[in-house]
């Protein structure tokens, strides 16, 4: 399952999540695959593709990181995916 993280950083804590980042890498447990990330052009929220077979490791990850910034955590289908599940319904 692919899900979408939408990442709303502390702006106090910002240089220090960079930094981190740079020091230690992602953290993500066995299981979890990043997939790609992008941020908006203030740098105050990060849109993060990641994939797990496991809820709960996606929760083990963030918990690296909940100083820095609040997450909201979405499952995602491709449009393909959409478009086939929509067109089944007929």
């Amino acid at each position: 399952m692919k899900y979408m993280i939408i990442e709303r950083f502390y702006s106090s804590k910002l240089k220090d999540l960079y930094l981190k980042l740079e020091q230690e890498g992602r953290l993500l447990p066995n299981g979890v695959t990043f997939i790609n990330s992008f941020i908006d052009e203030k740098v105050q929220i990060c849109f993060q593709i990641i994939e797990s077979d496991s809820i709960s490791l996606i929760h083990q990850w963030i918990e690296h990181w909940t100083e820095y910034a609040d997450f909201e955590i979405f499952p995602v289908i491709s449009s393909a995916e959409a478009k086939d599940k929509v067109l089944k319904q007929r």
